[in-house]
């Protein structure tokens, strides 16, 4: 994880928090102190991991933690008073935010961050896989689409029109899709 936001009304447990993010490898560390300045910054920027140490000046800070965790490609560790752990990480575990009791020992920290790590390379993995998902997707629209003009200007089956795409992908050196759309472009205009 490179980029990490820390959110904390605290000063003093901003900068402990962020000497751990960066003896943890963290590079680019951000700190806030209330909810409503890290909405802002989370429209205008990224980041890999999350820390919400509450309560926040405006807001407790649960609330903040689900909303990251259901928008952003993030994850989240929000940081509550021991008293308060069982009630708000059972709301807020199913949202997949990580709960953490104050006060905080480096090695619970620690093992959270490794937790953490794990989690954004497999978001990341899974995010990546969607993207390729998405991308054949649109392949074989834009493919279906130049088989359907095909077949409409040139008469050909649905398989002659397949074959043509294959054959032109093959001696042009080139992917179905670009044929696909090379085709729709002679045809469309």
């Amino acid at each position: 994880m490179d980029r990490a936001l820390v959110i904390s009304c605290s000063g003093k447990s901003a900068v402990c928090l962020a000497n751990i993010l960066t003896e943890a490898s963290v590079t680019d560390i951000t700190t806030i102190s209330n909810a409503g300045e890290a909405r802002r910054v989370l429209i205008e920027k990224d980041f890999d991991l999350c820390v919400i140490n509450t309560p926040l000046p405006d807001e407790f800070g649960e609330g903040l933690a689900r909303n990251i965790a259901a928008q952003k490609v993030c994850v989240v560790i929000l940081i509550v008073k021991s008293e308060l752990f069982e009630k708000v990480s059972s709301k807020v575990e199913k949202d997949g935010v990580i709960t953490i009791p104050k006060p905080i020992s480096k090695p619970l920290f620690y093992n959270a961050l490794k937790l953490t790590s794990v989690m954004h390379r497999r978001i990341n993995a899974i995010k990546n896989e969607n993207r390729m998902l998405i991308q054949k997707i649109e392949d074989i629209r834009i493919i279906d689409r130049a088989k359907c003009i095909l077949i409409s200007h040139l008469s050909l089956s649905e398989p002659e029109a397949h074959r043509y795409i294959e054959k032109q992908a093959m001696d042009m050196r080139q992917t179905r899709r670009k044929v696909a759309e090379e085709i729709l472009k002679t045809y469309e205009n």
